[in-house]
């Protein structure tokens, strides 16, 4: 019989081991909420696909947002205050999303024309606008109190009052928004993205637009960042303005470096070890910032494709 190709062979050992993670994070989503709290479950998903929703930018573009808050933050309290108003689960997270959307056109249109840290400075000045408007406009966002105290209405005979049937419709959410993540990546615009971030100037004289690019891909990351704050927001049925504070974003950048960027599903797994990590320093003495940041030390520095990269990079070598 004929050997396969270097290159085939390789492709079909990454195919592999790509729908080998895909189905052992399937598996273990499912059986997460008997494994530890429901609520922790949900927080794991909602970050998660944030974290995913940066890596379109951040790894698929090449572009380092430290204003991501913006759209969780602005999503989750359209999505409280929809809830608030008598609108059902699906109309008030839909809603939420797409305020995540159109406050990212402008944005996006003003910062995907700077690049490396101008570019990250412009999204924070937008994120933190955002801050100040949620903590000025009490009357719609509650300022420093926030949202709280507004139902989540039964749908087609689900309580949403339940923890674990809240956590398994947002699974059912986030495979949704993983697989617009999965289909923008693996799709001919995703490759003309990569092709964008890896070399702007061959990619300009071959035909592409790098601007339209960066303008679609923030766009998109935006939109499924706005759908993880809604997840989150009806997980929790409160919103506080911390959803919209700095460090907010910068909670999603260390959880996408640490599982590993242009992964798609290492920012999942990250997320995953960093609230786990801090739901088990919380009940002892150790400061959790103090210990996060030593673990993030410790991964950049002898993990440097993130946990989910290296190990992946460690099964292609075997």
């Amino acid at each position: 019989m004929t050997a396969l190709p270097r290159t085939a062979a390789h492709n079909d050992r990454a195919r592999t081991v790509r729908a080998a993670w895909l189905i052992g994070l399937g598996l273990l989503l499912l059986i997460l909420p008997r494994l530890i709290y429901p609520v922790l479950a949900l927080d794991i998903l909602a970050w998660g696909l944030f974290a995913v929703a940066f890596d379109l930018l951040f790894g698929f573009s090449g572009l380092l947002s430290f204003g991501h808050a913006a759209f969780w933050g602005s999503s989750a309290y359209v999505t409280a205050f929809l809830l608030s108003n008598g609108q059902s689960v699906p109309v008030a997270m839909l809603g939420g999303t797409l305020s995540a959307l159109l406050l990212a056109v402008p944005i996006a249109y003003l910062s995907v024309r700077s690049a490396g840290i101008y570019f990250s400075m412009i999204t924070l000045a937008f994120a933190q606008m955002v801050y100040f408007v949620a903590l000025q406009w009490t009357d719609v966002t509650g300022g420093e109190n926030g949202l709280q105290g507004f139902e989540r209405p039964s749908l087609f005979g689900l309580d949403f009052s339940d923890s674990v049937t809240r956590y398994y419709f947002c699974l059912a959410v986030f495979a949704l928004g993983f697989y617009i993540a999965y289909r923008t990546v693996r799709s001919p615009f995703g490759q003309a993205q990569q092709a964008v971030r890896d070399n702007e100037v061959r990619a300009q004289s071959i035909g592409y637009n790098p601007v339209r690019f960066k303008f679609t891909a923030f766009l998109i990351s935006a939109g499924l960042a706005g759908l993880a704050g809604s997840m989150y927001t009806f997980g929790h049925g409160v919103v506080s303005l911390d959803v919209t504070k700095w460090t907010t974003s910068g909670e999603v950048v260390m959880m996408t470096l640490l599982g590993g960027t242009t992964t798609l599903f290492g920012p999942a797994v990250g997320a995953g070890l960093v609230l786990l990590l801090r739901d088990r320093l919380t009940t002892s003495d150790l400061p959790v910032g103090i210990v996060t940041g030593l673990v993030f030390v410790v991964v950049v520095l002898f993990f440097r494709a993130g946990v989910v990269g290296t190990v992946q990079g460690w099964l292609r070598r075997r």
